[in-house]
């Protein structure tokens, strides 16, 4: 029995390795991204307020620290860095705590730029109150500071892996964590807090945006006819596409890359099958397809923002440029002092 645990164990760090490999040498192209991302729209030049753009920032900002803290500091620590001081415990408590930190910060602003936009479309009065760009910078420094207080339990579930020279080294969690009431009770709060509570938020505010855009528009298509039976171009109606369209693309990402998370919470945590907590999950590998899914939400919305956003497209197209336009201007130079 010993030795099939032993070979069972063997076989799943294995599968671990070759699970998490991709997602290591991604990671760099991923930042990469991120960081383009970053520079673009802090230069204010996509045509979008400074309210959409203060949370777009915020957002890609937590989305380049869950490649850092989860992806390179976490994962490439245990499989390449085991032997630098990153393995040290107190480090490691201390990556397992901003790793959460940083993947609740990306989903809650996620809900946050949501109820924005919801508030923009559906709610006029309140509108100028609130959709603007301290009211956001308000937000973003609350949600950021509670976030990281309802991660505070995080590093005093791992205790030393092994003790070398009297150096506590690696992570692992405690028995008390699977066992006892306390630390259930934050598991399963810990979970219903992220993803479960942001995605129906975010559910329930996209289908009331849709229910007054319909009506919205129906009702100012009867108000606006064209006398000639051609119908006017609203102004309005086209101020609002830009912003529309990138809520609709942003949360439904959120939507369809976090899904796999939230039906595995499902059969984990309801399910009579998954009620015996093991060393080894049946579902492994549905698991590891929701954290990768749920990795690359991290790196889609520079993607969204190219295909839904032109001036996003023209400031990207000449960042790429940038580098080449500068070779060329050497290579000019050089000439004519030649």
């Amino acid at each position: 029995m010993p030795q099939e645990i032993g070979d069972s164990w063997v076989k799943l760090t294995d599968d671990c390795i070759l699970f998490m490999k991709p997602k290591c040498f991604g990671s760099i192209i991923i930042d990469s991204v991120n960081l383009v991302a970053i520079v673009i729209l802090s230069r204010g030049k996509c045509g979008l307020s400074k309210c959409i753009t203060c949370y777009l920032v915020a957002m890609a900002t937590a989305d380049l620290m869950v490649i850092v803290s989860d992806v390179i500091l976490h994962w490439i620590t245990d499989l390449y860095w085991w032997n630098t001081f990153l393995y040290y415990t107190p480090v490691c408590r201390f990556i397992l705590f901003l790793a959460p930190t940083a993947i609740d910060s990306s989903v809650w602003l996620t809900v946050a730029f949501t109820f924005d936009r919801f508030v923009a479309i559906c709610c006029q009065k309140l509108k100028n109150k609130y959709c603007t760009e301290r009211t956001a910078a308000v937000v973003i420094v609350a949600l950021t500071a509670l976030v990281c207080l309802k991660n505070i339990p995080w590093p005093f579930v791992y205790t030393p892996y092994i003790t070398a020279n009297n150096i506590p080294r690696g992570c692992r969690a405690k028995v008390q964590f699977y066992i006892a009431p306390t630390w259930r009770a934050f598991s399963w709060f810990e979970q219903l807090l992220t993803p479960l509570l942001p995605f129906c938020v975010i559910l329930l505010l996209n289908a009331l945006t849709v229910r007054f855009i319909l009506v919205a528009s129906r009702a100012r298509r009867s108000i606006r006819g064209g006398s000639n039976g051609k119908k006017d171009k609203d102004p309005e109606m086209r101020n609002r596409r830009r912003s529309i369209v990138l809520l609709f693309a942003l949360s439904g990402s959120f939507i369809l890359l976090w899904m796999t998370t939230v039906v595995y919470f499902f059969f984990y945590r309801i399910t009579t099958v998954f009620r015996r907590r093991s060393l080894f999950n049946p579902f492994q590998n549905f698991e590891h397809a929701g954290i990768m899914l749920q990795l690359l939400s991290s790196c889609t919305n520079t993607a969204i923002y190219t295909v839904t956003q032109s001036k996003f497209r023209e400031e990207m197209i000449n960042v790429l440029k940038y580098p080449f336009t500068l070779i060329h201007k050497s290579v000019v130079l050089c000439k004519w002092q030649d």
